[in-house]
């Protein structure tokens, strides 16, 4: 039997890459995205829904896998003018936090419903433990919402046969990382990184396709670093 997933943010980057990873015979993909798959803003309160009720119905009915992708890394720095800082952090928690949680409260109540298991993967990020810059306060507390929930659902569900797990990249070289390891003066962010480079996009993929399909259901609650030994815990 096929393998129903739904992928956020799958039209570029880390989420594009783990479409194709995930792009074999024994799975059914639905992604979202603005350039592929269902389209849905997660600045809307009612798109995270609208999408999982749209991805169900593509599915049959059916979804065994949710990986949270989607995510904005959008500066806010601290000297805004204090509505437009605020407005700046409910928009990236709305995005990379709110919106997750949303998808990952429908899966599991789609799973006991349906009196079977599921697997959620969590795309968080270093930030999540290693903080991030000055202007990105409310990228990292999203991710560390992100590995907060992920633990929670795993101890909360395992034994409903719900799995959980969360990934952590660090730079990975996308449009984004690209962006800001150029504003920050890219060969002394490098300095910081061991490996010496940044993760290429299809690393991440192949810990997520692992994560969704493949990693043992005791690996539940795992949050798993992949940034090239630039924050080790």
């Amino acid at each position: 039997m096929q393998t129903h997933i739904l992928l956020t943010g799958s039209s570029r980057g880390i989420g594009a890459a783990i479409a194709k990873t995930l792009t074999r015979d024994d799975t059914r993909l639905i992604g979202h995205g603005t350039h592929s798959g269902i389209p849905a803003d997660f600045t809307d309160p009612a798109a995270p829904q609208a999408l999982w009720n749209r991805a169900l119905e593509a599915l049959d009915g059916r979804i065994d896998v949710l990986i949270n992708n989607a995510g904005i890394f959008e500066a806010t720095p601290l000297d805004l003018e204090h509505d437009e800082w605020v407005a700046g952090w409910e928009k990236t928690m709305r995005v990379n936090l709110t919106a997750s949680a949303e998808l990952c409260r429908l899966a599991v109540r789609h799973w006991q419903t349906e009196g079977r298991g599921g697997r959620i993967v969590n795309v968080a990020s270093r930030a999540a433990y290693r903080g991030d810059s000055p202007a990105h306060w409310h990228y990292a507390a999203s991710k560390a919402g992100m590995v907060g929930m992920t633990k929670s659902i795993a101890r909360g569900y395992a034994a409903q046969g719900i799995l959980a797990f969360a990934i952590c990249p660090g730079f990975t070289m996308t449009g984004m990382a690209e962006e800001y390891l150029a504003s920050r003066g890219g060969d002394k962010l490098l300095a910081d990184i061991p490996l010496g480079r940044v993760a290429d996009p299809a690393e991440i993929a192949t810990l997520a396709r692992f994560c969704a399909l493949e990693a043992p259901p005791s690996m539940t609650g795992a949050v798993l670093d992949i940034n090239g030994a630039s924050y080790v815990r």
